[in-house]
């Protein structure tokens, strides 16, 4: 698996779900298949008079999610910026060229009414529960910065072993002191409330 897979997967599933904040501090959630594809950047059509529109001028962090048959998500963390007015043009022909439907939505010229947003720095997250033991790995976008998540085993570890017996997925290493296997971890805490000499801490 890598970067480039995983916005062809991506592509593939075609509808995604985008969540913003609202001005209250609400989470707003929509489904968006107007979108083109670039090996460093994903652009996505909206019109300017939607709240989603204005989520997105006013702050910008969106994430975005996908998952496919497979049992596998992709979820994708950056910040939306509109693309500059002597691009717009561009950008909108290529994502209706690609997205015939939207020929109905926005017949002719009513298509004026949009906006071309792109996401080129995104931390992008692959999860997959179909197989066994799981799948997860982190990629960056246009150098985006990947925040570290789960747990990890300190040199408080005494080697009791209780930690790997609660491990849904066997992923935790006996070494000295134990390791788990951030490839296969669920992040569900069972090693780190299990513990007894609390050696295992949670990232961030």
């Amino acid at each position: 698996m890598n970067l480039a897979t995983c916005l062809k997967k991506m592509k593939l599933a075609g509808v995604l779900a985008f969540a913003t904040v609202d001005q209250e501090g609400a989470p707003q959630i929509r489904n968006i298949s107007a979108i083109h594809y670039e090996p460093d950047a994903i652009y996505f059509f909206t019109a300017r008079g939607k709240n989603f529109c204005k989520e997105l001028m006013d702050d910008g962090r969106v994430q975005i999610l996908c998952y496919t048959k497979y049992k596998e998500m992709i979820r994708m963390s950056g910040k939306a910026c509109a693309v500059a007015e002597e691009e717009q043009e561009k950008w909108m022909n290529r994502i209706f060229e690609e997205q015939p439907y939207l020929a109905n939505v926005y017949p002719g010229d009513t298509r004026k009414i949009g906006i071309v947003f792109c996401i080129d720095r995104a931390e992008i997250e692959y999860f997959h529960l179909g197989v066994n033991p799981i799948f997860r790995e982190t990629y960056s976008l246009g150098n985006a910065t990947i925040k570290k998540k789960g747990y990890y085993i300190t040199k408080k570890c005494i080697g009791c072993g209780s930690c790997l017996e609660k491990c849904p997925q066997k992923c935790i290493m006996k070494e000295t002191p134990f390791r788990i296997d951030q490839q296969h971890c669920l992040h569900c805490g069972g090693c780190y409330e299990n513990c007894p000499v609390k050696a295992i801490e949670r990232r961030n």
